[in-house]
Protein backbone atom coordinates (compact mmCIF):
# COMPACT_ATOMS: atom_id res chain seq x y z
CA UNK A 1 0.00 0.00 0.00
CA UNK A 2 1.08 3.88 -0.60
CA UNK A 3 1.00 6.17 2.31
CA UNK A 4 3.46 8.86 2.86
CA UNK A 5 3.75 7.26 6.33
CA UNK A 6 5.02 3.80 5.24
CA UNK A 7 7.39 5.37 2.32
CA UNK A 8 11.10 4.36 3.48
CA UNK A 9 14.40 3.18 1.77
CA UNK A 10 16.40 0.04 2.19
CA UNK A 11 19.76 0.58 0.99
CA UNK A 12 19.10 3.29 -1.39
CA UNK A 13 16.44 1.31 -2.32
CA UNK A 14 13.09 2.98 -2.25
CA UNK A 15 9.99 1.15 -0.68
CA UNK A 16 6.35 2.30 -0.83
CA UNK A 17 6.36 0.80 2.93
CA UNK A 18 8.75 -1.88 4.79
CA UNK A 19 7.23 -5.27 4.43
CA UNK A 20 7.81 -7.36 2.11
CA UNK A 21 7.34 -11.09 1.19
CA UNK A 22 9.99 -13.39 2.30
CA UNK A 23 11.94 -16.27 0.43
CA UNK A 24 10.47 -19.33 0.61
CA UNK A 25 7.19 -18.32 1.38
CA UNK A 26 6.18 -16.34 -2.43
CA UNK A 27 7.03 -18.17 -4.99
CA UNK A 28 9.02 -16.02 -7.83
CA UNK A 29 6.40 -13.78 -7.05
CA UNK A 30 4.14 -14.72 -10.32
CA UNK A 31 2.53 -17.24 -8.31
CA UNK A 32 0.60 -15.12 -6.38
CA UNK A 33 -0.20 -11.91 -9.18
CA UNK A 34 -3.85 -13.11 -8.59
CA UNK A 35 -4.60 -13.11 -5.31
CA UNK A 36 -2.12 -9.67 -4.40
CA UNK A 37 -2.19 -6.61 -5.59
CA UNK A 38 2.33 -6.91 -5.80
CA UNK A 39 2.64 -2.99 -6.54
CA UNK A 40 1.13 -2.83 -2.31
CA UNK A 41 4.37 -4.31 -1.73
CA UNK A 42 7.31 -3.16 0.02
CA UNK A 43 9.55 -5.58 -1.79
CA UNK A 44 9.47 -9.36 -2.90
CA UNK A 45 12.53 -11.80 -1.94
CA UNK A 46 12.07 -14.23 -4.14
CA UNK A 47 12.85 -18.06 -3.72
CA UNK A 48 16.22 -19.00 -3.20
CA UNK A 49 18.18 -19.50 -6.89
CA UNK A 50 20.81 -22.03 -7.32
CA UNK A 51 23.10 -22.77 -10.31
CA UNK A 52 21.09 -26.10 -11.66
CA UNK A 53 17.49 -26.50 -10.58
CA UNK A 54 17.04 -28.37 -7.99
CA UNK A 55 14.28 -30.79 -7.75
CA UNK A 56 13.74 -30.60 -3.21
CA UNK A 57 13.51 -32.63 -0.39
CA UNK A 58 11.12 -35.90 -0.28
CA UNK A 59 7.49 -34.95 1.45
CA UNK A 60 6.33 -34.23 3.51
CA UNK A 61 8.02 -31.15 3.27
CA UNK A 62 5.77 -29.34 5.83
CA UNK A 63 3.90 -30.05 9.70
CA UNK A 64 2.10 -27.87 11.30
CA UNK A 65 3.25 -26.85 15.14
CA UNK A 66 2.49 -25.58 17.79
CA UNK A 67 2.23 -21.53 16.92
CA UNK A 68 4.04 -22.29 13.70
CA UNK A 69 5.03 -24.36 11.18
CA UNK A 70 8.14 -27.19 10.22
CA UNK A 71 9.08 -27.14 6.82
CA UNK A 72 12.00 -28.84 4.68
CA UNK A 73 11.31 -28.23 1.20
CA UNK A 74 15.19 -28.62 0.54
CA UNK A 75 15.43 -25.07 -1.82
CA UNK A 76 13.64 -26.58 -4.36
CA UNK A 77 14.22 -24.01 -7.71
CA UNK A 78 14.14 -23.86 -11.53
CA UNK A 79 17.85 -22.60 -11.63
CA UNK A 80 19.06 -19.46 -12.08
CA UNK A 81 19.18 -19.72 -16.21
CA UNK A 82 15.72 -20.43 -16.36
CA UNK A 83 14.81 -17.96 -13.75
CA UNK A 84 16.10 -15.16 -15.91
CA UNK A 85 14.86 -16.08 -18.96
CA UNK A 86 10.96 -17.35 -18.09
CA UNK A 87 10.64 -15.77 -14.84
CA UNK A 88 12.38 -12.13 -14.49
CA UNK A 89 11.11 -10.53 -17.54
CA UNK A 90 7.66 -11.38 -16.16
CA UNK A 91 7.92 -9.79 -13.23
CA UNK A 92 9.06 -6.69 -14.72
CA UNK A 93 5.60 -5.51 -15.36
CA UNK A 94 4.85 -4.91 -11.76
CA UNK A 95 6.47 -2.08 -9.82
CA UNK A 96 7.79 -3.29 -7.10
CA UNK A 97 11.47 -4.28 -5.97
CA UNK A 98 12.50 -7.83 -6.45
CA UNK A 99 15.22 -9.33 -4.38
CA UNK A 100 16.61 -12.66 -5.62
CA UNK A 101 17.04 -15.19 -3.02
CA UNK A 102 20.80 -16.98 -4.13
CA UNK A 103 22.40 -19.87 -1.70
CA UNK A 104 25.13 -22.36 -2.86
CA UNK A 105 27.20 -25.75 -1.36
CA UNK A 106 30.54 -23.61 -2.00
CA UNK A 107 31.74 -20.10 -2.81
CA UNK A 108 31.72 -20.65 -6.21
CA UNK A 109 28.28 -21.53 -6.46
CA UNK A 110 27.15 -18.04 -5.33
CA UNK A 111 29.42 -16.09 -7.68
CA UNK A 112 28.31 -18.12 -10.73
CA UNK A 113 24.25 -17.14 -9.98
CA UNK A 114 25.50 -13.99 -9.42
CA UNK A 115 27.64 -13.83 -12.01
CA UNK A 116 24.38 -14.67 -14.37
CA UNK A 117 21.95 -12.22 -12.58
CA UNK A 118 24.24 -9.12 -12.51
CA UNK A 119 23.73 -9.73 -16.55
CA UNK A 120 20.01 -9.29 -16.91
CA UNK A 121 18.00 -6.18 -16.13
CA UNK A 122 14.62 -6.13 -13.66
CA UNK A 123 16.43 -7.16 -9.91
CA UNK A 124 16.91 -4.13 -6.86
CA UNK A 125 19.56 -6.11 -5.29
CA UNK A 126 20.16 -9.82 -3.86
CA UNK A 127 19.64 -11.65 -0.12
CA UNK A 128 21.92 -14.43 0.17
CA UNK A 129 20.89 -17.65 2.43
CA UNK A 130 23.84 -18.58 3.81
CA UNK A 131 22.43 -21.10 5.90
CA UNK A 132 23.59 -24.01 3.21
CA UNK A 133 26.66 -26.36 4.33
CA UNK A 134 30.05 -25.48 2.38
CA UNK A 135 30.49 -29.10 1.24
CA UNK A 136 34.14 -28.00 0.48
CA UNK A 137 34.93 -27.43 4.45
CA UNK A 138 33.96 -30.02 5.73
CA UNK A 139 29.76 -29.54 5.76
CA UNK A 140 29.99 -26.42 8.06
CA UNK A 141 27.91 -23.38 7.75
CA UNK A 142 28.88 -20.03 6.35
CA UNK A 143 26.46 -18.61 8.69
CA UNK A 144 28.17 -20.00 12.00
CA UNK A 145 31.46 -19.36 10.48
CA UNK A 146 32.49 -15.64 10.79
CA UNK A 147 35.74 -15.95 8.87
CA UNK A 148 33.93 -18.36 6.12
CA UNK A 149 31.10 -16.21 5.75
CA UNK A 150 33.63 -12.87 4.99
CA UNK A 151 35.39 -14.67 2.24
CA UNK A 152 32.06 -15.62 0.83
CA UNK A 153 30.91 -11.76 1.69
CA UNK A 154 34.19 -10.21 0.01
CA UNK A 155 33.32 -12.65 -3.33
CA UNK A 156 30.16 -11.33 -3.88
CA UNK A 157 31.24 -7.74 -2.97
CA UNK A 158 33.95 -8.36 -5.91
CA UNK A 159 31.09 -8.38 -8.68
CA UNK A 160 27.93 -7.49 -7.54
CA UNK A 161 26.87 -3.80 -8.84
CA UNK A 162 23.50 -4.27 -7.34
CA UNK A 163 23.06 -4.37 -3.33
CA UNK A 164 22.71 -7.46 -1.39
CA UNK A 165 21.29 -8.55 2.07
CA UNK A 166 22.68 -11.64 4.37
CA UNK A 167 20.43 -13.61 5.45
CA UNK A 168 21.78 -15.31 8.83
CA UNK A 169 20.98 -18.15 10.57
CA UNK A 170 19.65 -17.98 14.06
CA UNK A 171 20.99 -21.82 15.01
CA UNK A 172 24.32 -20.11 16.57
CA UNK A 173 25.61 -19.27 20.12
CA UNK A 174 25.63 -15.68 18.96
CA UNK A 175 24.62 -13.54 16.17
CA UNK A 176 27.11 -10.40 16.63
CA UNK A 177 30.14 -11.99 15.28
CA UNK A 178 28.11 -12.95 12.34
CA UNK A 179 26.49 -9.76 11.93
CA UNK A 180 30.05 -8.06 12.07
CA UNK A 181 31.79 -10.15 9.95
CA UNK A 182 28.95 -9.56 6.85
CA UNK A 183 29.42 -6.06 7.69
CA UNK A 184 33.17 -5.74 7.54
CA UNK A 185 33.11 -7.96 4.66
CA UNK A 186 31.44 -5.46 2.45
CA UNK A 187 27.39 -6.49 2.99
CA UNK A 188 25.32 -3.90 2.21
CA UNK A 189 22.55 -5.06 4.85
CA UNK A 190 21.65 -8.32 6.94
CA UNK A 191 18.64 -10.00 6.92
CA UNK A 192 17.50 -12.80 10.44
CA UNK A 193 16.20 -14.55 11.44
CA UNK A 194 16.25 -18.12 8.91
CA UNK A 195 14.67 -21.21 10.79
CA UNK A 196 15.36 -22.85 13.82
CA UNK A 197 16.19 -26.51 13.03
CA UNK A 198 14.09 -28.56 14.82
CA UNK A 199 12.18 -32.13 14.98
CA UNK A 200 8.72 -33.50 15.04
CA UNK A 201 7.77 -37.07 15.76
CA UNK A 202 4.92 -38.81 14.98
CA UNK A 203 4.78 -41.21 18.57
CA UNK A 204 2.67 -43.93 16.67
CA UNK A 205 4.90 -44.58 13.99
CA UNK A 206 7.78 -43.48 16.08
CA UNK A 207 9.60 -41.85 12.45
CA UNK A 208 9.69 -37.54 11.96
CA UNK A 209 6.78 -35.84 10.84
CA UNK A 210 8.69 -34.29 7.91
CA UNK A 211 10.29 -36.72 5.07
CA UNK A 212 13.91 -35.32 5.62
CA UNK A 213 13.60 -35.81 8.91
CA UNK A 214 14.56 -32.24 10.45
CA UNK A 215 13.03 -29.34 9.82
CA UNK A 216 12.75 -25.52 9.85
CA UNK A 217 10.70 -23.87 12.71
CA UNK A 218 9.53 -20.62 11.62
CA UNK A 219 6.02 -18.77 12.61
CA UNK A 220 5.06 -17.05 15.91
CA UNK A 221 6.81 -19.62 18.25
CA UNK A 222 9.91 -18.18 17.11
CA UNK A 223 9.25 -14.43 17.22
CA UNK A 224 10.37 -13.42 21.24
CA UNK A 225 13.83 -15.13 20.18
CA UNK A 226 13.87 -13.44 17.03
CA UNK A 227 13.09 -10.31 18.20
CA UNK A 228 16.19 -10.64 20.51
CA UNK A 229 18.56 -11.30 18.04
CA UNK A 230 17.15 -8.67 15.65
CA UNK A 231 18.14 -5.80 18.62
CA UNK A 232 21.58 -7.53 19.45
CA UNK A 233 22.54 -7.40 15.86
CA UNK A 234 20.77 -3.85 15.25
CA UNK A 235 23.02 -3.00 18.12
CA UNK A 236 26.33 -4.76 16.57
CA UNK A 237 26.41 -3.35 12.88
CA UNK A 238 25.48 -0.06 11.51
CA UNK A 239 24.01 -1.32 8.27
CA UNK A 240 20.07 -1.95 7.64
CA UNK A 241 18.81 -5.46 9.45
CA UNK A 242 15.85 -6.64 7.98
CA UNK A 243 13.93 -8.16 11.14
CA UNK A 244 11.51 -11.22 10.10
CA UNK A 245 10.23 -14.43 12.38
CA UNK A 246 7.04 -14.74 13.39
CA UNK A 247 5.57 -11.60 11.62
CA UNK A 248 1.40 -11.38 11.54
CA UNK A 249 0.16 -8.64 11.69
CA UNK A 250 1.03 -4.67 12.35
CA UNK A 251 1.93 -4.64 15.61
CA UNK A 252 4.51 -7.58 15.32
CA UNK A 253 5.86 -5.60 12.58
CA UNK A 254 6.40 -2.46 14.83
CA UNK A 255 7.90 -4.22 17.76
CA UNK A 256 10.86 -5.39 14.90
CA UNK A 257 11.11 -1.77 13.96
CA UNK A 258 11.04 -0.66 17.44
CA UNK A 259 14.07 -3.61 17.69
CA UNK A 260 15.91 -2.07 15.26
CA UNK A 261 14.73 -3.44 12.16
CA UNK A 262 14.40 -0.83 9.02
CA UNK A 263 12.38 -3.35 7.23
CA UNK A 264 10.59 -6.50 8.04
CA UNK A 265 9.30 -9.95 5.65
CA UNK A 266 6.58 -11.51 6.30
CA UNK A 267 7.07 -15.90 5.41
CA UNK A 268 4.74 -18.32 7.44
CA UNK A 269 1.63 -15.74 7.40
CA UNK A 270 1.50 -16.16 3.41
CA UNK A 271 0.94 -19.93 4.04
CA UNK A 272 -2.91 -19.21 5.34
CA UNK A 273 -3.30 -15.48 4.23
CA UNK A 274 -1.40 -14.81 0.64
CA UNK A 275 -2.18 -11.01 1.29
CA UNK A 276 -0.61 -10.96 4.32
CA UNK A 277 2.49 -8.55 3.52
CA UNK A 278 -0.39 -5.75 2.41
CA UNK A 279 -2.66 -6.47 5.17
CA UNK A 280 0.19 -6.31 7.80
CA UNK A 281 1.23 -2.78 5.91
CA UNK A 282 -2.09 -1.59 6.21
CA UNK A 283 -2.28 -2.25 10.08
CA UNK A 284 1.31 -0.64 10.28
CA UNK A 285 0.26 2.55 8.93
CA UNK A 286 -2.99 2.59 11.05
CA UNK A 287 -0.66 2.21 13.83
CA UNK A 288 1.44 5.21 13.09
CA UNK A 289 -1.36 7.14 12.38
CA UNK A 290 -3.07 6.29 15.62
CA UNK A 291 0.21 7.18 17.84
CA UNK A 292 0.46 10.54 15.94
CA UNK A 293 4.01 9.20 14.27
CA UNK A 294 4.60 10.82 10.89
CA UNK A 295 6.76 8.08 9.02
CA UNK A 296 7.79 4.58 9.96
CA UNK A 297 10.97 5.72 9.87
CA UNK A 298 11.13 7.29 13.59
CA UNK A 299 10.10 3.92 15.25
CA UNK A 300 13.29 2.48 14.40
CA UNK A 301 15.49 1.35 17.52
CA UNK A 302 13.54 3.22 19.65
CA UNK A 303 13.49 -0.11 22.43
CA UNK A 304 13.56 1.42 25.82
CA UNK A 305 14.80 -0.95 28.83
CA UNK A 306 13.18 -0.66 32.20
CA UNK A 307 15.70 0.93 34.45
Amino acid sequence: MTSSRLQTSLCGIALRNPVLAASGTFGYGLEFAHLVDLNALGGIVTKGLSREPMAGNPAPRLWEATAGMINSVGLQNVGVREFVEQKLPKLAVFQVPVFANVFGYCGEDYLEVIRILESHPGLAGYELNVSCPNTRHGGIYFSSDPQLLAELVQGVRAIAKRPFIVKLSPNVARIEPLAKAAEEAGADAISLVNTFVSLAIDARTRQPRIGAGFGGLSGSAIKPIALRMVYEAAKAVKIPVVGLGGIASGEDATEFLIAGAQAVQVGTANFWNPQAPVKIAHELDEFLRDEKIGNVRELIGTLQFRR
